[in-house]
């Protein structure tokens, strides 16, 4: 069809909800993609994060093709292959780091990233209510705390989570119970807890805020969370959706880094290597308000995700994707930090931010980078993001660092 068919189709009939870069991408291949012109791309955004194996990796593509051959779905009014397994799977590598639970985690399975968080926010209104004296009554602890410039979603609950007033403005009203404290200030989040500790339910926050910029929270930050938490019966939930999955190398999960365990967390993007995933894990004890009928998705742990999902975890594992991302991740802030017209590096594993100097404008950087056959991401006016497949090289980095210099 072509480049422009496709996108005189799409101006006609697709709702204009992003502002498409001038690329129609028809294959790809590990770390490289192929426009309709045969024109090669080295790609550093890996889907906003989701192809984690990297592009059309041999394993995934027969796992989904063999699944697609016996089953592609059938609801969650039956049991499926494979769901139970992941569900496991999950509640081991939750349970990897300090402070975890002897008992097991349990999963909700959705289909993105704002639907997992819907979960978690449904699930701390209704363990909190459950615990109250009156639990047929209104229940006073319903306000869910999260993180100025945080990232939730974009359905109007998880929006009104999103704490970045620009996401939020033009579709108020918005569903009311949240309050947002600045990330990695102590004091603030103390004095927050000490004023309305009575009323809070749960705190939601991103272990590193991806859309923001990539910005970490501190370990002492995460663990005060916890400790505050903890004092007050409220939920910790930590919205893993981008830097989960092994996306910040070493642990399965961010929080991890910190020696900390929250009592929910949620994951999605590189969870199924870029079949539509999410998922919403809880501690057995929280997870039990649940009951058929309570929450449910019809898509979500479809038979198709599921085989996806297994097949990731299995090649993470058997090629070391974990231990890759940490090391190349290292050397990825190594090489951004010598760009002289870097100003500052930040971020955890594979997923990574650069800040460029007065006069350097990202948007437009990320355009000449386009046509040299670079895939990078702009999070703000002076801001690049790199999210690489999991699978990203040495090599890679060298090959993306050079040509990002030439551009600068």
């Amino acid at each position: 069809m072509g480049f422009q068919t496709e996108k005189a189709l799409e101006e006609t009939y697709v709702m204009h909800t992003f502002g498409r870069k001038p690329v129609e991408f028809v294959r790809g291949s590990g770390m490289h993609l192929f426009d309709d012109e045969g024109r090669e791309y080295l790609d550093f955004l890996s889907g906003i994060g989701v192809v984690s194996l990297g592009h059309c990796h041999p394993a995934l593509v027969r796992a989904i093709s063999d699944q697609a051959q016996r089953l592609i779905h059938v609801s969650n009014y039956y049991y499926i292959e494979g769901r139970g397994r992941l569900a496991q799977r999950l509640s081991e590598l939750l349970s990897a780091g300090e402070g975890a639970p002897d008992g097991p985690w349990q999963t909700f399975f959705a289909n993105s990233g704002a639907e997992a968080n819907e979960c978690a926010i449904k699930l701390a209104r209704l363990y909190a209510r459950s615990r109250s004296a009156r639990p047929d009554e209104p229940c006073a602890k319903r306000l869910v705390v999260t993180l100025q410039r945080s990232f939730h979603g974009r359905t109007l609950a998880t929006l009104a989570a999103t704490a970045q007033p620009v996401k939020q403005e033009i579709f108020q009203p918005l569903p009311d119970g949240f309050i947002a404290t600045p990330a990695n200030d102590l004091d603030a989040l103390r004095q927050l807890f000490q004023q309305k500790g009575d009323e809070i339910c749960a705190l939601l926050l991103e272990p590193v805020q991806g859309e923001c910029g990539v910005y970490p929270c501190t370990r002492e930050f995460l663990q005060e969370a916890r400790r505050l938490t903890e004092a007050s019966g409220a939920l910790l939930m930590a919205d893993e959706v981008q830097c989960g999955m092994f996306r910040c190398g070493t642990y399965p999960f961010a929080f991890q880094h910190a020696g900390i365990c929250p009592d929910v967390v949620t994951m999605a993007k590189g969870i199924a290597g870029g079949v539509p995933m999410g998922a919403c894990a809880a501690q057995a004890q929280v997870a039990s308000v649940f009951e058929p009928g309570v929450h449910g998705s019809t898509f979500g742990g479809s038979n198709l995700a599921v085989a996806a999902a297994n097949c990731v975890l299995d090649t993470v594992q058997a090629e070391g994707l974990a231990a890759n991302a940490a090391q190349v991740g290292a050397y990825l802030k190594e090489r951004l930090a010598a760009i002289p017209a870097v100003q500052e590096v930040r971020g955890l594993g594979l997923m990574v931010a650069a800040d460029l100097a007065e006069g350097h404008d990202a948007n437009a950087i990320v355009l000449a980078a386009l046509e040299a056959g670079l895939v990078l991401n702009a999070t703000g006016p002076r801001t690049l993001r790199f999210l690489p497949p999991l699978v990203c090289s040495r090599e890679d980095v060298d090959a993306m660092a050079e040509r990002l210099e030439g551009l600068l």
